[in-house]
């Protein structure tokens, strides 16, 4: 159901749009600061064909009422527990409207800035709404984190997408690029950013909600997400809550016993730590947008290739616009709050790392990059290499640097901030990427021996990256 100019329309029509649809009828809950949705239906009249009731609560003891007690008030579990809420509530109440009319339930748990400024202001936003009527609804469920610098404007923004979101829901929802596109209209990036979406129903079961992940970064409306091994979009903050972080970057095109044998050693040095056990430990594998580009654009196909191969060896993948490391080490520092990260990297990623003409952008060059980013709590596990000149082990203790940077490589291993990994399968330093993805498009077979047999398994089954069944094909 594309909608032709819709770019062209202000926030008042389109909610002056769904009043004046006869049988789109629903519900508004708000709570916390969330409270501008419900009211951009109401200054746009003819609302009373469109709202049955809306709701607020600030009071937690009123919210606690109303939907159950609660540890936190802003957070996924309660805002499903919202829509469940008031969508059922609306059903009972309004039998004989459920049979002419098509309802939603929208609902927010909203943080905004505090009269200091001394938070971030996010939430969690979703609807229940049916396409059709009497059929079983869908779920539109994200989480935001606003960035304008006064309570008003955040909630200003916040009124403006919910707007959007209703509107998308019902107008957008036969093409998942329109419907982005609807989502964040006229919000920009830097009053808003959508860091998790998720899609779920009847209308949505041909919907790959990594797809959506993928297309929140590719078109800048975060820098950031994540999805777990049973195809699960996450949000970071909530998924990686106390928890120690060991971070693998890499292109994956397709994953090898090197990769598995570099992620498994960093584990165990990881795992030495004192604070980290199986218990909060959180291992990611991460994909760059850069390593995702191919003949200057992003496959959807690739890019699910590698994810399923991924999560089919039982790891969660997060999806990033961070090209340099510091970047991201950056990002996920902040979120663990204290925890310890570890990174894996190969020592050839590390001779980059200590490339000053990385950091050209950064007033303080690379020291500013590396206070940043492999400041407190982060520690780098660096794998060894074949060298390539004369195939011997090339690691962290004959690694070539430039003469004045020997002193910071060596004031990270005394400080406990790098370290070597030791203990490895050097038959496998042999093994690249680039080299295995060229064996299974020339149709051999040797690759076989290169890859996890999960994962050979899963190329020749789904026929990724070029792999042709010969059998078949003759």
């Amino acid at each position: 159901m594309g909608e032709i100019h819709s770019n062209r329309l202000t926030t008042e029509e389109k909610a002056l749009k769904i009043n004046l649809t006869e049988d789109i009828y629903g519900c508004f809950a708000e709570i916390g600061a969330g409270q501008e949705v419900a009211a951009n239906f109401f200054k746009a009249g003819g609302s009373s064909g469109t709202i049955a009731f809306t709701q607020s609560a600030y009071d937690m003891k009123v919210s606690d009422s109303m939907y159950g007690e609660a540890s936190r008030y802003v957070c996924e579990e309660r805002l499903v527990t919202m829509l469940d809420t008031e969508y059922n509530h609306l059903k009972e109440i309004l039998p004989n409207k459920y049979k002419e009319s098509r309802f939603f339930a929208f609902c927010n748990t909203v943080e905004s800035l505090n009269y200091h400024k001394t938070n971030q202001g996010q939430g969690w936003v979703g609807i229940r709404f049916q396409l059709n009527l009497e059929s079983e609804p869908n779920d539109v469920i994200l989480h935001i984190k606003m960035h304008d610098n006064s309570h008003r404007a955040q909630q200003n923004a916040l009124g403006i997408l919910g707007v959007n979101l209703i509107h998308a829901c019902y107008f957008f929802n036969n093409n998942i690029d329109d419907f982005l596109n609807e989502i964040v209209h006229r919000i920009p990036r830097d009053r808003m950013e959508i860091d998790m979406l998720r899609v779920s129903g009847p209308d949505f079961e041909n919907v790959d909600n990594r797809v959506i992940a993928l297309n929140l970064v590719r078109r800048g409306i975060t820098d950031a997400t994540m999805f777990d091994l049973a195809k699960n979009v996450l949000q970071p903050a909530t998924a990686l809550y106390k928890k120690n972080i060991l971070l693998m970057r890499g292109r994956f095109r397709p994953v090898t016993k090197v990769n598995i044998d570099m992620i498994e050693k960093g584990r165990e040095a990881f795992l030495k730590e004192k604070r980290v056990s199986e218990d909060n430990l959180e291992v990611i594998f991460e994909l760059t947008l850069k390593d995702l580009t191919a003949d200057g654009k992003i496959s959807d196909k690739d890019f699910l290739d590698r994810a399923e191969l991924l999560s089919s060896l039982g790891y969660t993948v997060m999806i990033s616009n961070y090209l340099k490391h510091y970047k991201m080490v950056e990002y996920l520092t902040a979120i663990t709050k204290g925890n310890l990260m570890g990174v894996i990297l190969g020592v050839y990623n590390l001779v980059t790392i200590f490339d000053e003409r990385y950091y050209d952008n950064l007033p303080g060059g690379l020291l500013e990059a590396f206070g940043r980013g492999f400041g407190h709590n982060v520690k780098l596990y660096v794998y060894p290499a074949l060298n390539m000149e004369d195939g011997s082990i090339y690691n962290l203790d004959n690694i070539k640097l430039p003469k004045n940077l020997h002193g910071l490589l060596q004031y990270m291993r005394d400080n406990d901030k790098m370290a070597a990994i030791n203990e490895f399968d050097q038959q496998l330093l042999h093994i690249l990427s680039d080299d295995v993805l060229s064996k299974i498009k020339s149709g051999g077979n040797s690759w076989e021996e290169d890859v996890p047999m999960e994962v050979a398994k899963a190329i020749k089954f789904f026929e990724l990256f070029g792999y042709q069944n010969r059998l078949l094909a003759n």
